[in-house]
């Protein structure tokens, strides 16, 4: 390539794409070592370096022995012109894809925290790789809803979380399990919520089951409840289709925490609470009637309402039965087996949400069931030990 044909192209595809071109002769450079390396090989005891006239694009391998890195020998191969120039055409495209995907990052950098529109692309193991639009972003398994099944080309509703370092570059972070989900949708969905005249004070949320909003409002006149819900629960039912059918309780936040602790343990009624602030625990005595309410399916309503509210409860009947719940208690059982979100699904599915239970399944039980395959059963016995 003429002089000025090789700097003209270098340059204006460097200008095109916000790449600087020392950075791509560099890499060229870089490039041309390890190609000389693969298909001639350097003696023991000694090095190579590749120049690249950025003027003419020609280049030149140079051999220097480790001791002596001053005294340099030309070893430039018959033909190497071919193998630098098919080496130059494929750094620089590869510069391009870079710099492309570093602008589709910097774009998504500045939308950490809002919702995106996406849809389901590959399975890369445990993680779920989605278009968003102009670039792809990843779902870890921590951030998937427990109770959500994926499949190809599904459509969803995203939450921008990060732009993280991994071993593939940066990536950007999708989320269906943080509860900013959930805020955002309602900032997308009330109006009073948008412009602040109420407030999302705190969300407790098990993903893809259940979540518990607590709302304030910051004007008078303002029914925090009765906006998020709306008229005939036309709001919040919008959020709970979003979220794949999810319920969604709605209560007013209080500082005072016998009532915002009654809230939160809705819907049961009639509760006598008793505060100690020294260790953050709540007594709660409840009506023999209002006793299951209280504690939920699988203590999945206490279990919430101690995560929203930050204090331990200990819920007693009137004929002594107790239920202690605390803000870090897990969903279910075998959750603390940390398994992969789709075997957890489908055990979960299955009913199976107790290491006893599980325990008791032989092999032959368990592949019976849908969605467990090979990997599940290996995974499963991993984890049991």
């Amino acid at each position: 390539m003429a002089r000025t044909e090789f700097t003209a192209a270098l340059n204006q595809i460097c200008s095109e794409r916000g790449i600087t071109p020392e950075s791509v002769i560099a890499s060229i450079q870089e490039a041309l070592v390890a190609a000389y390396h693969k298909d001639f090989g350097v003696k023991e005891g000694f090095e190579c370096l590749a120049e690249l006239d950025p003027l003419t694009g020609s280049a030149k391998i140079f051999e220097f022995a480790t001791d002596k890195p001053d005294k340099k020998t030309d070893v430039t191969p018959p033909g190497f012109g071919r193998i630098a120039a098919q080496t130059a055409k494929q750094v620089i495209l590869q510069k391009i894809r870079e710099a492309e995907k570093d602008a589709i990052i910097g774009e998504y950098q500045d939308k950490i925290g809002s919702l995106v529109n996406g849809m389901v692309l590959r399975f890369d193991g445990q993680f779920i790789v989605c278009d968003i639009g102009r670039g792809h972003a990843l779902m870890p398994p921590e951030e998937q809803g427990k109770d959500e099944r994926y499949h190809l080309n599904q459509r969803l509703i995203l939450y921008i979380k990060d732009i993280s370092e991994t071993v593939k570059g940066k990536q950007i972070i999708i989320s269906r399990a943080d509860p900013a989900l959930v805020k955002a949708l309602f900032k997308r969905e009330v109006p009073e919520v948008n412009s602040g005249a109420v407030e999302i004070k705190v969300i407790a949320r098990e993903a893809g089951s259940r979540s518990k909003v607590a709302v304030v409002s910051t004007q008078s006149g303002v029914d925090p409840v009765g906006s998020c819900v709306g008229q005939k629960g036309v709001r919040v039912q919008s959020v709970i289709n979003e979220l794949g059918g999810e319920k969604i309780d709605v209560i007013e936040y209080s500082q005072d925490p016998v009532k915002f602790i009654s809230a939160a343990l809705q819907p049961a009624e009639n509760l006598e609470i008793k505060i100690n602030e020294k260790t953050r625990t709540a007594e709660i005595t409840v009506p023999e009637d209002q006793l299951s309410l209280a504690i939920g399916r699988e203590g999945q309503n206490a279990r919430l309402a101690a995560k929203l509210t930050g204090y331990k409860i200990n819920l007693k009947g009137p004929k002594g039965a107790k239920h202690t719940a605390k803000k870090d208690d897990l969903e279910h059982e075998i959750d603390k087996l940390q398994l992969s979100s789709r075997t957890r699904n489908s055990l979960v599915e299955a009913g199976i949400t107790m290491v006893t239970d599980l325990k008791k399944k032989t092999e032959s039980e368990l592949a019976e069931i849908r969605g467990l395959g090979p990997k599940s059963l290996t995974e499963i016995k991993a984890k049991l030990g």
